[in-house]
Protein backbone atom coordinates (compact mmCIF):
# COMPACT_ATOMS: atom_id res chain seq x y z
CA UNK A 1 0.00 0.00 0.00
CA UNK A 2 1.54 3.65 -0.84
CA UNK A 3 -0.21 6.38 1.40
CA UNK A 4 0.18 9.92 -0.56
CA UNK A 5 1.67 12.11 1.68
CA UNK A 6 1.89 15.40 -0.46
CA UNK A 7 -0.11 17.62 1.64
CA UNK A 8 1.49 16.75 4.54
CA UNK A 9 4.75 17.04 3.03
CA UNK A 10 3.75 20.58 2.04
CA UNK A 11 2.82 21.58 5.52
CA UNK A 12 5.86 20.51 7.41
CA UNK A 13 9.07 22.99 6.63
CA UNK A 14 12.04 21.54 4.92
CA UNK A 15 14.89 19.80 7.49
CA UNK A 16 18.08 20.24 6.08
CA UNK A 17 19.99 17.65 8.10
CA UNK A 18 22.98 16.79 5.37
CA UNK A 19 23.76 13.50 4.09
CA UNK A 20 26.91 12.29 4.55
CA UNK A 21 29.01 12.98 0.99
CA UNK A 22 29.26 9.72 -0.82
CA UNK A 23 32.94 9.77 -2.24
CA UNK A 24 34.20 11.07 1.62
CA UNK A 25 32.37 7.47 2.89
CA UNK A 26 34.08 5.46 -0.16
CA UNK A 27 37.30 7.11 0.24
CA UNK A 28 37.36 6.31 4.15
CA UNK A 29 37.84 2.85 2.86
CA UNK A 30 41.01 2.61 1.44
CA UNK A 31 43.83 1.20 3.38
CA UNK A 32 41.17 -0.90 5.65
CA UNK A 33 41.91 -4.62 5.53
CA UNK A 34 38.46 -5.75 6.53
CA UNK A 35 35.11 -4.39 6.01
CA UNK A 36 31.41 -5.58 6.97
CA UNK A 37 28.62 -4.00 4.90
CA UNK A 38 25.03 -3.92 6.27
CA UNK A 39 21.65 -2.92 5.78
CA UNK A 40 19.03 -2.01 8.35
CA UNK A 41 15.89 -4.05 7.63
CA UNK A 42 13.16 -1.71 6.73
CA UNK A 43 15.20 1.32 7.89
CA UNK A 44 12.29 3.79 8.25
CA UNK A 45 9.98 1.35 9.78
CA UNK A 46 12.19 0.93 12.95
CA UNK A 47 11.88 4.07 13.52
CA UNK A 48 8.78 4.98 16.09
CA UNK A 49 7.00 8.04 15.75
CA UNK A 50 5.66 10.26 18.84
CA UNK A 51 2.18 9.33 19.49
CA UNK A 52 0.93 12.66 19.05
CA UNK A 53 2.07 12.44 15.35
CA UNK A 54 -0.24 9.31 14.76
CA UNK A 55 -2.94 11.33 13.35
CA UNK A 56 -0.67 12.99 10.96
CA UNK A 57 0.18 9.96 9.02
CA UNK A 58 -3.59 8.22 9.56
CA UNK A 59 -5.10 6.67 6.27
CA UNK A 60 -8.36 5.41 5.65
CA UNK A 61 -9.26 2.31 3.57
CA UNK A 62 -12.33 -0.19 2.87
CA UNK A 63 -11.57 -1.56 6.11
CA UNK A 64 -11.43 1.00 8.35
CA UNK A 65 -9.04 4.42 9.52
CA UNK A 66 -5.28 3.43 10.27
CA UNK A 67 -2.54 4.79 11.34
CA UNK A 68 1.47 4.42 11.15
CA UNK A 69 3.03 3.55 14.56
CA UNK A 70 6.62 3.60 12.93
CA UNK A 71 8.12 5.83 10.52
CA UNK A 72 6.76 5.61 6.43
CA UNK A 73 8.60 5.84 3.33
CA UNK A 74 7.54 9.07 1.93
CA UNK A 75 7.51 11.58 4.46
CA UNK A 76 9.90 14.21 3.18
CA UNK A 77 11.64 14.85 5.90
CA UNK A 78 12.16 10.88 6.49
CA UNK A 79 15.87 10.84 5.26
CA UNK A 80 17.41 13.54 7.62
CA UNK A 81 15.86 12.01 10.28
CA UNK A 82 16.89 8.59 10.13
CA UNK A 83 20.68 10.22 9.14
CA UNK A 84 20.54 12.53 12.23
CA UNK A 85 19.27 9.18 14.22
CA UNK A 86 22.26 6.97 13.15
CA UNK A 87 24.97 10.26 13.15
CA UNK A 88 23.88 10.41 16.92
CA UNK A 89 23.64 6.90 17.74
CA UNK A 90 26.82 5.84 16.11
CA UNK A 91 28.92 9.26 16.86
CA UNK A 92 31.86 7.99 18.85
CA UNK A 93 32.53 5.51 15.86
CA UNK A 94 31.81 7.53 12.87
CA UNK A 95 35.20 8.31 10.83
CA UNK A 96 37.04 5.47 12.97
CA UNK A 97 35.37 2.08 12.56
CA UNK A 98 32.15 2.68 10.89
CA UNK A 99 30.69 4.87 8.35
CA UNK A 100 26.43 5.19 7.68
CA UNK A 101 24.59 6.72 4.67
CA UNK A 102 21.15 6.35 5.88
CA UNK A 103 20.30 2.47 6.57
CA UNK A 104 23.63 1.37 4.54
CA UNK A 105 26.51 1.06 7.18
CA UNK A 106 30.50 -0.26 6.53
CA UNK A 107 32.57 -1.54 9.13
CA UNK A 108 36.01 -0.96 8.54
CA UNK A 109 39.13 -2.59 9.93
CA UNK A 110 42.64 -0.84 9.24
CA UNK A 111 44.01 -4.37 10.27
CA UNK A 112 42.10 -7.59 10.05
CA UNK A 113 42.47 -9.10 14.27
CA UNK A 114 40.24 -5.61 15.08
CA UNK A 115 37.46 -6.34 12.97
CA UNK A 116 35.50 -8.61 15.18
CA UNK A 117 35.76 -5.89 18.27
CA UNK A 118 34.75 -3.09 15.90
CA UNK A 119 31.93 -5.30 14.72
CA UNK A 120 31.02 -5.68 18.67
CA UNK A 121 31.17 -2.63 18.95
CA UNK A 122 28.42 -1.84 16.43
CA UNK A 123 26.67 -4.63 17.47
CA UNK A 124 25.88 -3.49 21.18
CA UNK A 125 24.57 0.14 19.70
CA UNK A 126 22.71 -2.02 17.31
CA UNK A 127 20.86 -3.90 19.66
CA UNK A 128 20.86 -0.90 22.56
CA UNK A 129 18.64 0.96 19.98
CA UNK A 130 16.82 -2.33 18.69
CA UNK A 131 17.74 -1.67 15.12
CA UNK A 132 17.15 -4.70 13.12
CA UNK A 133 20.36 -5.82 10.22
CA UNK A 134 18.91 -7.47 6.44
CA UNK A 135 20.68 -10.55 6.63
CA UNK A 136 20.26 -10.84 2.86
CA UNK A 137 22.03 -7.60 2.49
CA UNK A 138 25.11 -8.28 4.53
CA UNK A 139 28.83 -8.98 3.91
CA UNK A 140 30.98 -9.60 6.95
CA UNK A 141 34.52 -9.74 6.81
CA UNK A 142 35.20 -9.29 3.25
CA UNK A 143 38.47 -7.59 2.42
CA UNK A 144 36.33 -5.60 -0.52
CA UNK A 145 32.84 -5.59 -2.02
CA UNK A 146 29.92 -2.94 -2.86
CA UNK A 147 29.03 0.15 -0.98
CA UNK A 148 26.94 2.73 -2.56
CA UNK A 149 27.44 1.78 -5.50
CA UNK A 150 31.12 1.29 -5.96
CA UNK A 151 33.64 -1.59 -5.82
CA UNK A 152 35.65 -1.08 -2.85
CA UNK A 153 38.67 -2.53 -1.79
CA UNK A 154 41.83 -2.16 0.41
CA UNK A 155 43.67 -0.83 -2.27
CA UNK A 156 40.63 1.93 -2.76
CA UNK A 157 38.14 2.08 -5.43
CA UNK A 158 37.31 0.06 -8.42
CA UNK A 159 35.16 0.19 -11.42
CA UNK A 160 31.75 -1.50 -10.24
CA UNK A 161 31.73 -3.83 -13.17
CA UNK A 162 27.32 -3.54 -13.13
CA UNK A 163 28.24 -0.02 -14.31
CA UNK A 164 30.62 -0.32 -17.04
CA UNK A 165 28.85 -3.55 -18.44
CA UNK A 166 27.37 -1.25 -20.95
CA UNK A 167 30.85 0.59 -22.36
CA UNK A 168 32.77 -2.82 -22.25
CA UNK A 169 30.11 -4.54 -24.32
CA UNK A 170 29.87 -1.46 -27.07
CA UNK A 171 31.95 -2.29 -29.91
CA UNK A 172 34.11 0.68 -31.34
CA UNK A 173 32.33 3.00 -34.18
CA UNK A 174 32.23 2.14 -37.68
CA UNK A 175 31.42 5.46 -38.99
CA UNK A 176 31.26 9.27 -38.30
CA UNK A 177 27.21 8.88 -36.90
CA UNK A 178 28.28 6.70 -34.25
CA UNK A 179 31.43 8.99 -33.30
CA UNK A 180 29.27 11.58 -33.16
CA UNK A 181 26.82 9.66 -31.15
CA UNK A 182 29.58 8.97 -28.76
CA UNK A 183 31.03 11.74 -28.49
CA UNK A 184 26.97 13.37 -27.50
CA UNK A 185 27.03 15.36 -31.01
Amino acid sequence: MCIDFRDLNKACPKDYYPLPRIDQLVDSTSGCELLSMMDASQGYHQIMLAPEDHKRVSFITSDGTFCYVAMPFGLKNAGATYQRLVDKIFRPQLGRNIEVYVDDMLVKSKKAHHHVEDLEETFVVLRKYRLKLNPGKCAFRVSGGRFLGFMVTQRGIKANPDKIKAIMDMGPPTNINEVQRLTGR
